[in-house]
């Protein structure tokens, strides 16, 4: 009787497992296209980064290369430009995380008090416009704005009564224009993830607030801002992962790749870049790719365990 029993019960289980299978077929096959992408284009290539620790030679392969272990890694810590590429990237990088969700956060709840909605979806686009355009259109667009002759800036400039200034040869203005460009790329997507987040929030909770007298700045700090905590949180590791990674096109094509301005311009990315593309060398190219995958990692690990300790439900695993 007993053995029946179990018996019907496994019958059961596995035709409702099967069920329940059929059920999510089709989430299944959306997802396979998704799954092969991320095989192709980032697992498999993963096993490209031994050619970092070899002295690769295309006649003799990836697998038949020397073994040369640390090498190549000297390219990137033996230039007496490197203390200054590293806090240049890492730099840019956190002031960019830190703006960046400011301005997207602030601009999601100006959207969320948009009383008619017909104007939202111009907002939206007019924001989300400069993220498809490319940095070699937008590099066109600094010479227009920064040309020493005939550039807009410079017409204000003269027009207040002040002179010309050569941009693209002095470097103090850049620590201020780059961040500034950074943000209007990104602001409009990173915005609309915020502005989806306050969509979310149950409206019996603003209503409750406002019957009990609070203001608009009010709703904002106690509600809108605790709720969208997570988000941010998650939304900043996910950049902290890319801490050692700049903006190529940010980096190269916006300051016009200007000698003068190596110094408050040039990143890691921009400077291997230069160095490699006439020697050609593949090894210390995979080494700086290495190297930069490696920070972000730990920079990522090490964040999340720390918002963990503090608040475990806004980690990110």
């Amino acid at each position: 009787m007993e053995t029946s029993t179990k018996v019907a019960k496994q019958v059961k289980n596995k035709s409702r497992s099967s069920l329940e299978m059929r059920k999510s077929m089709q989430l299944i096959v959306l997802a396979i296209p998704g799954m092969i992408w991320f095989l192709v284009f980032c697992y498999f290539p993963m096993v490209g980064t031994v050619i970092a620790f070899k002295d690769y030679k295309p006649k003799q392969g990836m697998w038949g290369s020397k073994w040369v272990g640390l090498e190549n890694f000297k390219f990137l810590f033996s230039s007496n430009d490197a203390g200054r590429l590293v806090f240049n990237t890492i730099f840019y990088n956190f002031l960019s995380i830190f703006l960046v969700a400011a301005v997207s956060v602030a601009i999601a709840i100006l959207m969320d008090l948009v009383e008619k909605r017909i104007y939202l979806k111009t907002y939206q686009t007019m924001l989300f416009l400069p993220r498809f355009i490319s940095w070699v259109v937008v590099g066109y667009m600094s010479i227009i704005l920064f040309h020493y002759e005939y550039g807009l800036m410079n017409q204000i400039v003269v027009a207040l009564g002040g002179e010309n200034i050569s941009w693209f040869l002095t470097p103090k203005y850049w620590r201020f224009i780059i961040p500034a460009f950074s943000i209007w790329k990104t602001m409009g997507y990173t915005s609309l993830i915020y502005y989806g987040t306050i969509m979310g929030i149950d409206t019996q909770i603003f209503e409750s607030a406002e019957i009990d007298g609070a203001t608009t700045f009010g709703k904002i700090w106690h509600i809108t801002l605790p709720l969208l905590k997570s988000t941010i949180i998650i939304m900043s590791l996910m950049s902290v992962g890319s801490i050692m990674r700049a903006d190529f096109g940010l980096f190269y094509y916006v300051p016009n790749n200007s000698g003068a301005l190596y110094a408050v311009t040039d990143v890691l990315d921009t400077y291997i870049y230069r160095a490699l593309r006439g020697a050609g060398d593949m090894s210390s190219s995979a080494a700086a790719s290495f190297f930069q995958s490696v920070v972000g990692l730990i920079m990522v690990v090490s964040c999340n365990a720390i918002v963990k300790k503090i608040d475990d439900e806004s980690s990110l695993f």
